[in-house]
């Protein structure tokens, strides 16, 4: 089981005891609907099979609604290579969170996670002896160029998952951490650190850089109330005996003049350690302002299964399953320790405690004892950043139409469009859009409801050059319907300069593809008639939108104005949707020419079916009102009316 150090450096220790008691739990729990039990697997819990609960790793054949959050691809031939070529036993590599950062599972939102096999044996990232301590300036730790590690300190394996104990960001915040190490016996210590900077270990130079202004770290900053300004370093340390974990401890790096401040979030535990004694800037360490457990632990049975991945030794000998307190892990309660507050972040809700993470091992109880193994940074709480693409990169200046999508769409997130010098068409809202004119369009992603900025994208809408509305070159079109067929009559002004005519078909008035072509009669000048018949106007709805696009002797391409035809039976009439945007209750509005059972059914920005609901329709005015967009995200949707004798689109949707 993973054991986390705890130094607690209490000035006023007799009263934190009482606290302290309270504060952690030693016993199988689940938080957030995670198995916090030294187990990797999910449903599975305190021995037991148990559907429903998340959890690292999913056994093969095992079943239930918990969901595994380490992605797993390519472990069966990372396990089958231990035997083709038994070098590849002491390569490390890193596996990411099967779900895009910032998803809803099982009513969780999960934040990010991460999984690392370290280096071992002979290894190439470990502090050289006695001289690195974790108060130190990153810029002063040094590095052997490798050697071997106690085997009591060595890191085979780490992984780190936040979650929300809810679907939102007002849900408490949990941070569960697990390691494994070789040796069993005696206490084990490790540290999960935290940067708000982008640091990076070189293994050439054997140097960090990238570390934080504030002798190497990142200070919490506080105004004159204790109100938290700007978040800093933070660090997690704790202590696993042969039976259970002892101690463990969260801390902040501050300057020490703050320790005269009152904090909102938490209060001081008394201990500071910086590099020395006399150093100005340290860690401090915390404690929630409520009593109550907020920190688990608990260490690994025998024969507790290892993963997908298998658990190599230092010898590089393989085995399938953890002995006794080879295994640990944890979770703690950012939001009840006072990291996870808007507050501390100017009121934005998605802003994280960290950026990246370092696990270190050290080789006693104090806080200022040596370091010995390290696993080198990584990035967290990295969601997809917005990236915005098109399949028309250049448009008419008038009546052609552009989609402009988000091609790494996540579904927590709120993407919003705006434009300085194009036009959208619609809604500005949702992973899409469509636009009818050429310019720069900007789409800007906010990870929830709450949030500031996370990302922004921009792509160019380019101007097709050879490609002009008509203007007095042809007549108006227009369309006739006879019985089950549409005859469309224009008239070009000036025969002489059309090469030919393409008739061109939509169903849904944007997209418009070609059904033919009537070329021009060359010998006539002056105004000429021409007509086309569309003997197969229709399908499954009720519109058909029809255009001429010429062709001209100079290469130009004009375009014609747009009509509609309705099918012959007319059940439904267009159908209004309203109050648009919707917030809870929406009301269907439309007009039938006769009784028909219909199914309402909502569909998300990504095609997705989100609800569905039966209906009446009576003839005449029809009214239907619906809750099917109730609680749903923040975005754009679709409304599909289909009853049994036709079928209608509506227009799009926005949920606020």
């Amino acid at each position: 089981m993973c054991v986390m150090n705890k130094l607690l450096h209490f000035l006023l220790i007799f009263i934190l005891v009482p606290f302290l008691s309270k504060g952690q739990i030693t016993t199988p729990i689940i938080k957030a609907n995670f198995g916090v039990d030294a187990d990797l697997r999910s449903n599975y819990f305190n021995g037991f099979v148990q559907s429903g609960n998340d959890d690292w790793f999913l056994l093969p054949g095992s079943i239930g609604t918990g969901q595994f959050i380490i992605d797993t691809t390519g472990a069966a031939a990372i396990v089958s290579g231990y035997t083709i070529d038994p070098t590849t036993r002491n390569l490390p590599f890193y596996k990411g969170m099967r779900f895009p950062a910032y998803t809803k599972v099982n009513n969780r939102l999960l934040v990010d996670a991460v999984y690392v096999r370290d280096y071992h044996g002979d290894d190439s990232t470990i502090f050289a002896s006695g001289s690195n301590k974790n108060g130190m300036s990153p810029q002063d730790w040094s590095c052997p160029v490798s050697q071997a590690v106690p085997d009591k300190n060595e890191i085979m394996e780490m992984m780190l998952h936040v979650r929300r104990a809810g679907p939102t960001v007002a849900d408490s915040l949990w941070m569960m951490g697990a390691i494994s190490i070789e040796n069993t016996t005696g206490n084990r210590y490790f540290d999960f650190e935290m940067y708000q900077t982008d640091i990076y270990y070189d293994r050439t130079t054997r140097q960090f850089y990238n570390y934080g202004p504030d002798a190497g770290h990142t200070s919490w900053l506080f105004d004159s109330g204790g109100n938290m300004t700007k978040p800093g370093d933070i660090i997690f340390t704790a202590e696993y005996g042969s039976s259970s974990l002892t101690m463990i401890e969260a801390r902040i790096w501050v300057n020490k003049n703050d320790l005269t401040i009152t904090p909102v979030g938490f209060n001081w535990t008394g201990s500071f350690d910086g590099a020395s004694a006399g150093s100005q800037f340290g860690y401090a360490g915390i404690q929630p302002k409520t009593a109550g457990a907020f920190y688990t632990g608990l260490q690994c049975g025998n024969n507790t299964w290892a993963g997908p991945f298998s658990f190599v030794l230092g010898n590089n000998t393989v085995q399938t399953d953890y002995v006794a307190r080879q295994y640990m892990e944890f979770s703690v309660n950012l939001s009840k320790l006072g990291l996870d507050k808007a507050e501390i972040y100017g009121g934005d809700d998605c802003a994280q405690p960290f950026r990246r993470v370092v696990v270190k091992t050290r080789s006693s109880t104090s806080f200022t004892s040596s370091l010995k193994d390290f696993v080198a940074p990584f990035d967290f709480f990295l969601a997809p950043r917005a990236d915005v693409e098109t399949d028309a990169p250049n448009i008419c200046d008038t009546v052609s139409v552009s989609n402009i999508y988000v091609a790494n769409p996540i579904g927590t997130s709120i993407y919003q469009w705006s434009t300085p010098n194009g036009h959208i068409i619609g809604t500005t809202s949702g992973t899409s859009i469509f636009v009818d004119s050429p310019g720069v369009y900007i789409v800007t992603q906010y990870l929830n409801v709450g949030c500031s900025v996370y990302a922004t994208d921009t792509i160019t809408i380019g101007r097709l050059t050879n490609c002009i509305v008509l203007a007095s070159t042809i007549s108006k079109l227009v369309s006739i319907k006879k019985d089950d067929k549409v005859a469309l009559y224009w008239q070009a002004l000036e025969n002489n300069e059309v090469d030919y005519f393409e008739v061109e078909k939509s169903y849904d008035g944007v997209f418009f593809s070609k059904i033919g072509r009537v070329m021009s009669s060359p010998s006539r000048s002056g105004p000429v008639n021409y007509t086309y018949l569309d003997d197969r106007p229709f399908n499954e709805s009720n519109k058909v939108f029809y255009r001429i696009r010429v062709f001209q002797f100079d290469n130009k391409q004009l375009l014609s104005n747009i009509v509609v035809q309705q099918t012959k039976k007319n059940v439904i009439a267009d159908i209004q949707v309203m109050p648009n945007p919707v917030k809870e209750e929406m009301q269907i509005n439309f007009i039938s020419s006769e009784i028909s059972k219909a199914m309402v059914t909502v569909y998300d920005n990504n095609g997705k079916k989100v609800g569905q609901q039966s209906v009446m329709v009576y003839e005449g005015v029809n009214k239907i009102y619906s809750k099917l967009l109730s609680g749903q995200q923040p975005g754009l949707y679709r409304v599909l009316l289909n009853t049994d004798k036709n079928r209608v689109f509506t227009t799009v949707l926005v949920v606020k």
